[in-house]
């Protein structure tokens, strides 16, 4: 029995201890094990028709079997709404809730970059800057999170979600300059999908860009180097890169349309970083200040964008009781039901930041320092639904 005793303290101690050296050494433990050892590798163009047809594209038409951006959760009773079947072609739903009926009395397009799926564990050894396009486990993940970021966006004529090589999670652990250039070929493959997108969706119809943390940079440089100043960029209706920090004095000015201000604006950027109470940012924010803006200039400690999902409007506070849905994950994260009335909002006015209050129960994808990145779309889902829906009136009217 003492020896017994004896070994539970050694392993209570181990346990305090690691615990201990993991919270000094939480950055760098987490660098050395996804930050790939290799050098970057280069890699060619894809094909010139690589774009063309169905087989490089997630979501667009033409696709067969089930489309992840179509996916639609059940909702609990009493939640604002009604359940919208999945498509297997692309084609819009059969059935829409009440918030996507004024949308759909004005068509638009859908244009959604996925966030990093391609997470391998640097101490195998075999970690690529880059996501090799046969990889099985990054494609199963960019189509899980295509159900959850993509599908508020269902009420979509068509949407259009291409694969790419995209850059691995460690790049955005380091400040090595393999991590830009595995971003610059992520965005090269993005760049042509985009081009193929404006070849073949309908020309008449508005343009709703999305994209979540990677995603969401690769939008933003879109906007920047293929639509301002062309005359596509009258076709933009909304901008959505949620989940990557806007610098309100570094970002925003230079990307060519403003912040959305209201619930009723179009043509505008509406972004926001969910972080649960209390924050700690770090790990996300003392990289993004030190790297430069889309002027060239150093970031800084300044505050990020944060336009509130609830209200729509730029900064402000909601209540949990006006959270039209919350999109809770089953364990697996393959399904999800709608809950209303579950987590508030508020703009922190110092950092920009979305706070949430209490950390709320979503499952095992939170991020050290209650990092609610994963979730930035699903915490709000419903919202987003409505919001997308009442700015496309509202660019409708205008133009």
């Amino acid at each position: 029995m003492r020896k017994f005793l004896y070994f539970v303290a050694a392993m209570v101690f181990l346990f305090l201890a690691g615990a201990i050296l993991y919270r000094l050494y939480e950055r760098q433990l987490t660098e050395y094990a996804f930050v790939p050892r290799g050098e970057f590798v280069d890699e060619p163009a894809l094909a010139a028709n690589a774009y063309d047809g169905p087989a490089m594209w997630y979501s667009r038409p033409g696709k067969r079997g089930r489309d992840p951006s179509r996916y639609q959760p059940e909702e609990e009773p009493g939640a604002v709404g009604d359940v919208v079947s999945e498509a297997d072609d692309g084609d819009p739903p059969a059935t829409a809730s009440a918030q996507e009926t004024s949308s759909q009395a004005t068509p638009f397009l859908v244009f959604f970059v996925h966030p990093t799926s391609y997470i391998p564990v640097a101490l195998t050894g075999q970690a690529r800057w880059n996501a090799p396009l046969d990889d099985a486990e990054a494609e199963s993940r960019a189509r899980l999170f295509l159900r959850g970021l993509a599908s508020p966006f269902a009420g979509a004529e068509q949407i259009w979600a291409p694969e790419y090589r995209q850059a691995s999670f460690g790049a955005f652990l380091t400040d090595r300059p393999e991590a830009q250039l595995a971003l610059d070929l992520a965005y090269r493959d993005v760049a042509q999908a985009f081009d193929s997108f404006v070849a073949n969706a309908p020309a008449d119809l508005p343009i709703v860009l999305v994209g979540h943390s990677q995603g969401a940079l690769h939008t933003l440089t879109l906007l920047r180097e293929k639509i301002l100043g062309t005359p596509l960029q009258k076709r933009i209706a909304m901008v959505y890169p949620v989940g990557w920090p806007v610098s309100v004095a570094h970002d925003l000015p230079a990307l060519g349309l403003p912040a959305c201000e209201g619930p009723d604006d179009a043509a505008c950027i509406m972004t926001w970083s969910s972080f649960a109470e209390p924050a700690d940012p770090g790990m996300v924010l003392d990289r993004f200040t030190s790297t430069p803006g889309f002027d060239g200039e150093p970031r800084g400690d300044g505050p990020i964008l944060c336009v509130n999902p609830i209200t729509g409007t730029r900064g402000g506070s909601a209540s949990a009781a006006d959270n039209l849905g919350t999109l809770k994950p089953a364990p697996d994260f393959s399904s999800g039901t709608l809950v209303a009335g579950a987590v508030p909002a508020r703009c922190d006015a110092r950092t920009g930041l979305l706070l949430i209050g209490d950390p709320p129960d979503m499952g095992d994808g939170v991020l050290p320092g209650n990092n609610y990145h994963v979730y930035d779309i699903p915490l709000f889902w419903a919202d987003l639904r409505r919001d997308v829906a009442r700015r496309l009136a509202s660019w409708a009217a205008r133009e």
